[in-house]
């Protein structure tokens, strides 16, 4: 009888597996040629610190479900500059990302619960399994192409505010 259930189970565990994947097809999807490619659905503000001026905008795909987060921009090979992805937490914690099957070196924005930045790591190294932290309690992350923080001049201490 433990020998039929087991052999159940494992019939069923690719099926099983498979139905827990939340990536969106209109978001993100897969592609032979070039991996994944991200389908932005929001746009975020980056502004400064006293919230007066926007000093970049970012067109984003959202990272949502913990499958979303977790894939984040992995086998994403290109996007444009003004493209990135935005993390979305329940809660404010001290965070880590890492850069493992990502071969893009992006610039990541953690910022707290009040959308204030409060940590950018730039010019990350692709497909590097060293921890990239926080260092401060996030609730959001915005990871965009490396490069981009320096450009649009984005410091600690600047708002990203998620337009809806």
């Amino acid at each position: 009888m433990k020998i039929f259930r087991c052999s159940a189970l494992l019939i069923l565990l690719p099926f099983l597996i498979s139905c827990g994947n939340d990536d969106s097809p209109e978001r993100i999807r897969d592609t032979e040629s070039n991996g994944r490619t991200i389908d932005p659905t929001h746009t975020v503000e980056i502004l400064t610190e006293d919230r007066q001026e926007t000093v970049a905008e970012v067109n984003v795909a959202l990272a949502q479900t913990e499958n979303e987060r977790n894939r984040g921009l992995m086998e994403v090979q290109e996007m444009d500059f003004d493209t990135g992805m935005y993390f979305i937490f329940e809660d404010e914690r001290e965070r880590s990302f890492w850069m493992v099957n990502t071969p893009l070196s992006l610039d990541i924005i953690y910022m707290d619960s009040n959308d204030r930045i409060v940590r950018i790591h730039t010019n990350t190294t692709p497909y590097s399994d060293r921890q990239i932290p926080s260092e401060s309690p996030a609730q959001y992350v915005l990871e965009v192409n490396a490069g981009f923080v320096r450009e649009y001049d984005i410091r600690e201490g600047m708002h990203v505010v998620l337009n809806q």
